[in-house]
């Protein structure tokens, strides 16, 4: 019995390890040469999508994710790198509201907010990237999140035919960020599988028209 019990645990770990290595394997190569650290080597684009997250974490204390995404859009617009910017996130109860967080913050940053439009229904990655083609129009964006994060928007992008590059906000140290990563394993994993069995966002909507 213990030995039936400790090969079952072989292969079984086996199999997931298997699995997390090809689902990651696929979404790097997807993003490969799409993504950049540097505003200077960065194309322009009309229109960019920041995809939200927390301005808080549980505790309380500032989430680095979100200052260092705002940094990065502000940095864009500044440099004339994009024109427009979609805020995607979650706006699933009245109390949280993680596009409007990120708009407040790019205003006091002087950016312009006639130029920021904002998606309440981004409540997954897969969900952004749909909403910014179905509802926003847009075949051609530039995401804007952590590296790790856009090389999955990307492979979502190509498999919904959008022209997509990220530019790579500043990541987090690899204590601050250790769940994050664990779950974007995962993560991977599951956008994978929703494309097989046909997933499709929770909301879409009336289409809006960016200038």
């Amino acid at each position: 019995m213990i030995k039936r019990v400790s090969i079952a645990t072989v292969l079984f770990t086996l199999t997931i390890s298997s699995v997390l290595w090809f689902c990651n394997t696929i979404i790097q190569k997807a993003a490969e040469g799409k993504t950049y650290d540097r505003i200077s080597f960065t194309p322009n684009f009309k229109v960019g999508l920041l995809l939200g997250t927390s301005k808080t974490l549980k505790n309380g204390h500032q989430n680095l994710y979100f200052n260092n995404r705002i940094n990065a859009a502000t940095s864009l617009f500044k440099a004339g790198k994009i024109q427009y910017l979609i805020i995607s996130g979650d706006n699933g109860h009245s109390d949280y509201d993680e596009p409007t967080d990120m708009k407040n913050e790019l205003i006091k940053n002087g950016i312009d907010s006639t130029k920021l439009y904002l998606d309440y229904a981004g409540f997954r990655t897969f969900d952004s990237i749909k909403r910014a083609k179905e509802i926003f129009g847009q075949s051609e964006i530039l995401i804007i999140s952590q590296k790790f994060h856009n090389e999955r928007a990307i492979y979502i992008s190509n498999r919904l035919s959008i022209n997509a590059s990220g530019f790579n906000a500043s990541d987090v140290s690899n204590y601050y960020g250790f769940k994050t990563s664990i779950r974007e394993k995962f993560a991977r994993v599951k956008v994978i599988i929703d494309f097989l069995i046909g997933t499709q966002p929770k909301f879409l909507g009336d289409k809006i028209h960016i200038k």
